[in-house]
C-alpha cells in the first residue's frame, strides 16, 4: 500500500506542478494540487468520489463536520453546500487528490449484475471511508493512462467501472445502491436536492418539493435533513448566498445587485445572512478572499 501511495503522488506532482484544479482528458476525472494552506472556502460538492493522496482536509456541511486525509476517500451522493474550515499542507508537501464523478447509472448497472443486496434507509449525503488497496491501485492505474492518452477510450471505462465495483462491496455498498435505486428514500431526496439546485432563484415551496419526493411534508423534512445535514430551507439560503459570493469574487458584481440576483428581495436581509454564515460582511468578505488568493 506504501508503495503505491509513493506512485500515486509522484504520478500527480509530475501532471500538476502548480496549484490548481485540472480537467483531464478521462471524462469525469479532475486532479487538484493545492500548495498553501487555505481557510473557509464555500463550495458545492456534487456528486462524486474524492480520493486523497497526500494531505488533509476539514469541512463543514450543515452541522457535519468531516476530516478526511490521506488514504481516505470521501464519496458525495448529492449535491452539498460546504465551507471547506482547512487544508493543511507542508512545504513539501502539497495537498494532493483526484476526483472521480460518481456515476449512478453505472452503479444501478452493477448492481444489477451482482444480484440482491439490500439498500439501506435513509443515509447522510456525504461520508468519509478509508481506501482499499485494491480502489487505490485502480486510480494509480487511471492516472498513468493520462501518459498514453491513445488507450484512454478502451481501458479508463473498465478501470472507472472497476473502482465502481470496489465501492459497491465495501461499506458503501448500501449507501450506493440506495441513491441508484428508483423509490428509496435516498433517491427521492437526491431528486428534490436537484430540483432545489436547479431551481433555487425561485420561492421556496415545501409542499412542491415535498410532492417531487412522493412524501408527505414532514416525512421528507425529516429524510431531507438526515441525508443532506440542512433543512430545505437552509440548503436553498445556501446554494443562494454561495452562488452571490461567486457573483462578487469572480463576475465583481456589489453586494445588493448579487443579492438580488440570487433572489433576495432585501439587501439588510442578504447581509444579515451573509455575515451569519460567512463571518463577515459581503464586501469585507471578498476583499479577504482576494487577499488570500494573491
Amino acid at each position: 500500500m506504501k508503495k503505491i501511495y509513493g506512485h500515486l503522488k509522484q504520478q500527480l506532482q509530475g501532471l500538476l506542478p502548480a496549484t490548481g484544479k485540472t480537467s483531464s482528458l478521462i471524462d469525469g476525472l479532475e486532479l487538484i494540487r493545492r500548495d498553501r494552506a487555505a481557510r473557509d472556502e464555500s463550495c458545492i460538492y456534487q456528486p462524486a468520489i474524492e480520493f486523497i493522496v497526500q494531505g488533509q482536509m476539514e469541512s463543514l456541511t450543515g452541522n457535519e463536520r468531516l476530516a478526511y486525509g490521506e488514504g481516505q476517500i470521501m464519496v458525495t451522493g448529492i449535491d452539498a453546500p460546504c465551507i471547506i474550515n482547512d487544508i493543511k499542507v507542508a512545504a513539501d508537501a502539497p495537498f494532493l487528490c483526484v476526483d472521480l464523478v460518481l456515476d449512478l447509472a453505472l452503479v444501478t448497472e452493477i448492481s444489477v449484475n451482482m444480484g440482491t443486496i439490500n439498500p439501506c434507509n435513509s443515509h447522510k449525503g456525504i461520508c468519509v471511508i478509508p481506501s482499499t488497496p485494491e480502489i487505490a491501485d485502480a486510480f494509480l492505474r487511471l492516472i498513468r493512462l493520462l501518459h498514453t492518452p491513445q488507450h484512454i477510450e478502451a481501458l479508463a471505462p473498465l478501470i472507472i467501472r472497476e473502482i465502481h465495483y470496489y465501492l459497491l462491496i465495501g461499506e458503501m455498498g448500501k449507501y450506493l445502491r440506495a441513491l441508484a435505486t428508483e423509490g428509496s428514500h435516498n433517491q427521492r431526496v437526491a431528486k428534490s436536492v436537484s430540483w432545489l439546485r436547479d431551481n433555487f432563484l425561485a420561492p421556496l415551496e415545501i409542499e412542491q418539493l415535498a410532492n417531487l419526493a412522493h412524501m408527505s411534508v414532514s416525512t421528507f423534512h425529516r429524510h431531507f435533513r438526515k441525508v443532506t445535514s440542512f433543512s430545505p430551507l437552509q440548503f436553498q439560503k445556501r446554494l443562494r448566498l454561495y452562488e452571490a459570493q461567486r457573483l462578487m469574487l469572480v463576475e465583481e458584481l456589489d453586494g445588493t445587485t448579487a443579492a438580488f440576483q440570487v433572489g433576495y428581495e432585501s439587501a439588510s436581509q442578504f447581509n444579515r445572512e451573509y455575515k451569519r454564515e460567512f463571518g463577515n460582511p459581503p464586501q469585507r468578505d471578498v476583499d479577504r478572499m482576494r487577499v488570500a488568493s494573491v
